[in-house]
């Protein structure tokens, strides 16, 4: 993942240097002191706001699409799982401590991790169902 956010920074780092070229670029080229300056169809126009706008608008895509969408859909996974917890299944804690489900209630699981010791958890600090490794 890091590989991927560094791609990122240096993507939007090029386009943002892309962005500041072309609007220096965009005042026209220097004319030398005394000349008269350029008019009509040889002189240059900036860009207009919307052409601006276009690396920005690529930018905030590929990080939705690289980074904030991935997100979202983990979320929503986690979400399901949790609200599909039942007695019987063994879990995984993001503390790291695998046992067994003996009760669900609206916010708290209650884990069997050894014979006749029973842990409460949050159901939001259950990470993984783990289906047979125990």
């Amino acid at each position: 993942m890091t590989i991927l956010k560094y791609f990122v920074l240096n993507f939007c780092l090029l386009i943002g240097s892309v962005v500041s070229v072309s609007t220096v670029m965009a005042d026209g080229p220097a004319v030398p002191a005394g000349s008269a300056p350029v008019t009509g169809a040889a002189a240059t126009t900036a860009p207009s706001g919307l052409m601006q706008a276009i690396p920005f608008v690529a930018m905030f895509a590929i990080m939705y699409f690289l980074m904030i969408r991935p997100q979202q859909k983990k979320a929503k996974q986690q979400a399901e799982m949790m609200n599909q917890l039942k007695s019987g299944d063994d879990v995984l804690t993001t503390s790291g401590i695998l046992g067994k489900v003996t009760g669900v209630t609206e916010k708290v699981v209650t884990l069997e991790i050894a014979d006749d010791v029973r842990v409460k958890v949050l159901k939001s600090q259950v990470s993984q169902l783990v289906k047979g490794q125990l």
